[in-house]
């Protein structure tokens, strides 16, 4: 953390307020930087600015490749999700070149990306956001929970295996802790369960439009269902103990819900196809978005609004706001009727053009490299949040109910979790109930359900590949053509939420091309209407519960609410130096007074 701090009095409620900055935010890939205006008297957080540093200019430079070379290039826009990119991308490939993969092929991409949200979602739960919430952390910022913590005992101790709350917050710490090393090494597992089913991570070498090039043995299936039961295993013990730790922080900091709160605004692209009714084609859409195992919505207020995919792409709205870039108002329209005859509106990413114009940061003006995606609900221009992923997707497969399978149901409510009896753990079943709050907690909290749901998932995928195997379905791959002219998208969810890719071809080569993941979504900066972000958001809702004087202020409550979205700047952000200036890191950010960041 990199802070500056100046006091001026609020002209409009006469409150003295406290400038500070956190810039880079640490423990995240990117170049994150919250700007607050604290009222440490009132305790609250009154304003929040989220910038970002660096260009991104993927849309550009996409312009008149060859579209199949299109998921190895935008594999690359992030060195953390790269393999969400490139099957986004094929997915967009495979509804532009009119191809549908064999059902072996997509179940073994299903099981891919199974494995990366397991390994993604433990390494930032275990090992970056849950450094938030251990011991060394607890004990500077709030000397008074750690005590309450050692003497509170942990009501499923006999399923993690932890005393007390203050055990759980001990074996979090970083480097020294059971459970921090503990996820490290579950890590490397998952990530060997990745490889298995697409060659390389995170830039897949066997994915690409048509299918995988993998090659389908019962004994590939074996080695991941080896590595996937030591993982459901793990999870046996990991969803309680978060509930434990979770659930202790609304008993011993009445008020926490509100760290990181904002109005429940989610989007959920939907994810793993379903083959048997999934054919990539833009007219049948709705029908097969439907029936993926992560069901795609739009939530307002608690409610879903949608469930269709065509609705959610045609809502998509790219607005400036205070980003550093050119309106194209004036400029070419490449799509102006969907492939069912709806109008499609110039914001829309089809029709984006991509002019940066650096300039210095003005807060009044603008302030980042990030734009600001909106969904348009035809009345209002809403800033949806992912909420880090997980808790955006079981709350619109839990509201959907259409999910159904030997592991997994969506009850309408709440989402049920079967997981099989393991080598020393009986069968469980967990229930994730949507909760009253989109807050820092709950973010935190479906991250760890979300972990047991895809470990259940994996299960079913390797039924089902297998039995295309013993049934002589060895096919992973299916020719195809690139069209001379195409409009096509791909949606999915990355691990930190929504992911679109958007492609228009002319003469047989990619005329536009814009991706949309999730950090622009959750670190959008303020819009042309003055609706700020969901980071922003967020933040400017949290109250201060730490207990540190101002002079010594670490700002733990504004990090757990901008970590619990598990921010990762890369997918927003991409740098361009232009003629080539040099540039000095001049701030070391910091951590537990250095010692581990």
């Amino acid at each position: 953390m990199t802070s500056t701090k100046r006091q001026e009095t609020d002209p409009t409620e006469g409150r003295e307020l406290t400038e500070m900055a956190w810039d880079p935010v640490t423990r995240i890939v990117g170049s994150l930087g919250i700007y607050t205006k604290i009222d440490f008297k009132a305790k609250e957080v009154v304003e929040c600015h989220s910038t970002s540093s660096i260009f991104r200019g993927y849309s550009i430079f996409m312009k008149g490749k060859d579209p199949r070379d299109a998921h190895f290039i935008t594999s690359r826009i992030c060195g953390i999700c790269g393999d969400n990119h490139a099957t986004c991308s094929v997915y967009n490939q495979n509804m532009a070149y009119g191809v549908r993969p064999p059902h072996l092929g997509e179940w073994i991409i299903n099981l891919g990306e199974a494995a990366e949200y397991m390994f993604d979602h433990n390494i930032f739960q275990e090992n970056l956001v849950g450094v938030d919430y251990c011991e060394k952390m607890v004990a500077e910022t709030n000397p008074g929970v750690l005590e309450l913590a050692n003497r509170t005992e942990a009501p499923h101790a006999g399923e993690h295996g932890f005393r007390t709350i203050g055990d759980i917050m001990r074996s979090l710490n970083p480097l020294e802790g059971e459970f921090y090393r503990e996820a490290l090494h579950v890590s490397r597992y998952t990530r060997e369960m990745f490889c298995l089913m697409e060659g390389r991570h995170v830039h897949p070498s066997t994915l690409y439009p048509g299918g995988v090039g993998t090659v389908a043995t019962v004994q590939l299936f074996t080695d991941y269902l080896t590595r996937l039961m030591r993982y459901v295993e793990f999870m046996k013990r990991v969803v309680p103990m978060h509930d434990d730790l979770f659930d202790f922080f609304y008993e011993a900091l009445p008020g926490y819900e509100k760290v990181g709160q904002r109005r429940i605004l989610l989007g959920c692209w939907g994810s793993l196809n379903n083959p048997e009714y999934c054919d990539f084609t833009y007219e049948n859409m709705q029908a097969w978005g439907r029936k993926m195992f992560v069901t795609p919505g739009v939530v307002v207020d608690g409610k879903l609004v949608t469930t269709s995919l065509v609705d959610i792409n045609l809502g998509i709205r790219i607005l400036l706001g205070h980003s550093f870039y050119e309106d194209w108002e004036d400029q070419e329209m490449f799509v102006t009727r969907d492939p069912l005859g709806n109008q499609v509106d110039r914001r829309h990413p089809w029709n984006q053009h991509t002019i940066p114009r650096p300039a210095k940061r003005d807060f009044d003006d603008k302030y980042s490299w990030t734009m600001s995606p909106r969904w348009f609900d035809g009345k209002d221009y809403l800033p949806l949040d992912t909420g880090g992923g997980p808790i955006a997707r079981l709350w619109t497969t839990a509201l959907a109910g259409l999910v159904d399978t030997p592991n997994v149901k969506a009850t309408g409510h709440s989402v049920l979790i079967n997981l099989p009896r393991t080598a020393t753990k009986p069968e469980v079943t967990f229930e994730w109930k949507i909760p009253q709050w989109s807050n820092a907690l709950e973010r935190n909290r479906a991250r760890t359900y979300f972990q047991a749901y895809s470990a259940a998932l994996a299960l079913h995928f390797c039924q089902q590949a297998l039995s295309e195997i013993r049934g002589g379905n060895t096919k992973t791959w299916e020719q195809f053509k690139v069209p001379d002219e195409s409009v096509s998208c791909g949606f999915t969810e990355a691990v930190r939420g929504v992911l679109s890719h958007h492609m228009v071809i002319r003469g047989g080569k990619i005329a536009n091309y814009h991706p949309y993941p999730p950090t622009p979504w959750n670190g959008s900066v303020r819009d042309v209407y003055g609706t700020p972000g969901p980071y922003e958001d967020a933040v400017q809702n949290t109250p201060i519960f730490e207990e540190n004087t101002p002079e010594n202020f670490k700002g733990i409550d504004i990090m757990r609410a901008v970590r619990s979205f598990d921010p990762c700047l890369p997918c927003g952000v991409h740098m361009s130096l232009g003629t080539g200036k040099v540039l000095k890191k001049l701030h070391t950010p910091h951590a537990f007074n250095g010692e581990y960041e």
